[in-house]
């Protein structure tokens, strides 16, 4: 199996279209042409996800984050970028990146994953991909109604929280939900226009948590690391199953929240 064969199914599993314009997604390190048998999934490229690529004889990483993001004008050890880029061309392992076309598949797609990990019913984008399928963000309910508390506690079991932050009324009533995940407050516009009881996202700044509380919206904060890096332990599996040609497809073990919180 080749680089090229991991890239041609992850295009088809998270199409390039349904990337958002300012992204940097696809096979950002390597040659498509190289043998690849052995494939690490992890959330972000950072020192310890290279190193756990490097020390596994990883000949690939699919990370959800780019890197890099921007453009960049030197290729040196004088930033991480460049010292963590430098060493996956030195040791060979290339790097494909799907960001927000993840986010948005149709199937087993980050916002997917979630919305039918939380049991919700009638699941539908936002927005819409009439081309691919898919689309931004993720609305459905339930048949059941519960409180306010009761999705927090559904949240805090399913991802393994210490705590989830939130903004509403404990006892509001939960039937509608929206979900976006990563840094997508913006996306809080999308479940107040669909009638959405309350919207569930990784951070947002404090103005759209006050925007929140004033037009009436529960909001729910999952934290950025935990809600992809849960689908992206998924992401393994499904191409372990999609690939039974790979030797092997783990998702990173040392990649850990990086924000601490003091009890």
């Amino acid at each position: 199996m080749k680089v090229q064969d991991v890239c041609r199914f992850m295009e088809q599993f998270a199409p390039r279209a349904l990337a958002e314009s300012w992204d940097n997604t696809g096979l950002l390190v390597g040659d498509r042409e190289s043998s690849c048998t052995r494939v690490m999934t992890c959330l972000t490229v950072t020192p310890e996800t290279v190193q756990e690529a490097v020390e596994c004889g990883a000949d690939m990483i699919v990370s959800h984050h780019p890197m890099p993001f921007r453009a960049v004008k030197e290729l040196t050890n004088s930033t991480t970028t460049g010292k963590l880029l430098r060493k996956l061309i030195q040791k060979d392992i290339a790097l494909y990146c799907p960001h927000t076309s993840f986010d948005s598949a149709a199937e087993n797609g980050i916002n997917q994953q979630l919305a039918e990990a939380l049991d919700l019913r009638e699941i539908v984008p936002f927005v819409p991909n009439p081309e691919v399928g898919g689309g931004t963000g993720r609305m459905g309910i339930y048949d059941v109604p519960c409180s306010l508390v009761e999705f927090l506690e559904k949240v805090k079991i399913l991802l393994k929280l210490p705590y989830v932050q939130y903004v509403g009324d404990e006892t509001r009533t939960v039937k509608k939900v929206g979900i976006g995940c990563g840094a997508a407050g913006e996306f809080i516009e999308h479940a107040l226009r669909f009638d959405c009881d309350v919207f569930l996202t990784g951070e947002t700044n404090f103005h759209t948590m006050l925007e929140a509380k004033a037009r009436g919206i529960g909001l729910v904060l999952m934290t950025h690391f935990a809600g992809e890096k849960y689908a992206c332990n998924q992401l393994a599996e499904i191409l372990y199953t999609a690939l039974p040609e790979l030797e092997i497809v783990w998702a990173c073990e040392d990649e850990t929240e990086p924000l601490k919180t003091y009890f």
